[in-house]
């Protein structure tokens, strides 16, 4: 119901343009697609699909098929097209089986690959999609390339070369390995920042939130979707969440476990509402981790769901902040203005669903109950779902997005945390980071697409 209250407004409202708002009932852009359109209609594919929306679904790919245009003169960002475009478009091909899905998503994929053209093979962040001309975020620092950017790139690209047997896609991202594993890292650890002209590190702020998040679920995933074949992905990640516990995971007096942030040596005891994906990560890690420490990393995993219920629980929505800090006597609290409002973000719902799976501890569904009944009360409005711009308020003030993710990932993933375990069980599927599942490529899989051509 909630999904269809998502998809008929943004239908009703903003039909082809990348989003809703659901306050004012008209289109969003945002400058993340450049002129690229229907950034709902292909994050939503795949949710559609599986909760058997088929008349919905249809309408999606008839759209994807006539209006769907990569043709465009305009800067994007590399990483938000891969993650939501290429990622939904092969999700919905490996679902439904439609090729118009296979076809867009190689298109597309071709269309991301001047972004590498740098000395390093380190891929810009912007990319005009016509011009091939590329470039970085003018804020980052010197001119870098970003962690969680240029590492979320593999899962997508690894299956572009799978579907269309060129394997130029998936040398671009082996190659950002080499180049990642050369380098000298701080304490084990990976900066949030590389410049992909050098290609040293920019500086060093270490993040396992924004800037970071998505390079460290690649590297598990990479392993387990290449049916654990992959095991430079596998060593790359227990090697680096050694570091993250040493280095970033702390406990607070109260005795909620928490991922700070890392500046050149000092902590600051924040962690982002991003972060809270991360103990989904541990506990889907701990089947591999050292045979010693499987148990430690599910114990990781539920300690991180803890404090970020916490954080949700602490305000007068009951939805979470952008972040929430430990210092000064607060513990899992936004005292930033600009860090208390939700977006409808999905890492915490994320993790329970992980949680759940894993361990299947009634109190993930509840907890997940809870956020549903906080979402219905404070971010559903006639035209659809927005976020809130202060979750400690007692009077809502909507911020007038409905963001493409809420259907990809926070529906999709409550879906799942209520369905049986069988609906895309994680011995056959990997979520890429917008949620869309890709199959495991089985060691038998390549020889198989061959023969089909």
């Amino acid at each position: 119901q909630m999904m269809k209250h998502a998809w008929d407004n943004y239908k009703r409202y903003a039909w082809g343009l990348n989003e809703l708002k659901p306050i004012s009932k008209q289109g969003h852009s945002s400058n993340l697609f450049g002129n690229i359109q229907g950034a709902t209609i292909v994050d939503a594919l795949d949710t559609l699909y599986i909760m058997e929306m088929k008349e919905e679904f249809k309408e999606a790919k008839d759209w994807v098929e006539k209006n769907l245009d990569f043709n465009v003169n305009a800067e994007i960002s590399v990483f938000e097209v891969n993650i939501r475009f290429v990622g939904g478009l092969l999700s919905a091909y490996y679902l439904s089986g439609e090729e118009i899905f296979r076809k867009k998503a190689v298109e597309l994929g071709e269309k991301l690959l001047p972004a590498f053209n740098t000395p390093t093979g380190i891929p810009w962040a912007l990319l005009n999609i016509k011009s091939g001309i590329g470039r970085n975020w003018p804020w980052a620092s010197g001119g870098s390339s970003i962690l969680a950017e240029f590492g979320t790139l593999h899962l997508e690209f690894v299956h572009l070369s799978h579907l269309s047997g060129n394997p130029v896609f998936a040398e671009k991202v082996m190659n950002i390995r080499k180049v990642l594993n050369r380098l000298d890292k701080p304490e084990g650890l990976y900066p949030n920042y590389l410049n992909p002209s050098s290609g040293q590190w920019g500086q060093h702020h270490v993040s396992i939130g924004g800037l970071g998040d998505s390079f460290y679920e690649y590297l598990l995933k990479a392993w387990l979707m290449s049916d654990k074949t992959d095991e430079e992905g596998k060593k790359m990640y227990y090697d680096a969440v050694q570091a993250i516990e040493t280095h970033l995971i702390r406990k607070s007096s109260g005795g909620l476990t928490y991922i700070a942030e890392w500046k050149g040596g000092l902590l600051e005891h924040k962690m982002g509402h991003l972060t809270c994906f991360a103990g989904g990560m541990f506990a889907l890690g701990a089947d591999g981790a050292p045979s010693d420490k499987t148990g430690h990393h599910i114990e990781l995993g539920a300690e991180i769901a803890r404090t970020c219920h916490e954080s949700y629980d602490r305000t007068s929505m009951k939805l979470g902040p952008e972040a929430f800090r430990f210092d000064g006597g607060v513990e899992a609290i936004a005292t930033r203005q600009n860090e208390k409002y939700y977006i409808l973000r999905p890492e915490v719902i994320e993790t329970y669903m992980y949680m759940w799976r894993l361990t299947h501890d009634p109190k993930y569904r509840q907890w997940a109950w809870e956020a549903v009944e906080a979402l219905e009360k404070h971010c559903r409005v006639d035209g659809g779902y927005s976020g809130i711009r202060d979750v400690y308020n007692n009077h809502e003030s909507h911020d007038d997005v409905q963001q493409s993710f809420f259907l990809s990932e926070t529906l999709k993933y409550l879906y799942l945390l209520f369905s049986d375990d069988d609906i895309l069980p994680f011995e056959h599927w990997v979520f890429n980071t917008e949620a869309h599942p890709l199959p495991i490529l089985h060691k038998e899989d390549g020889s198989k697409e061959e023969k089909q051509k």
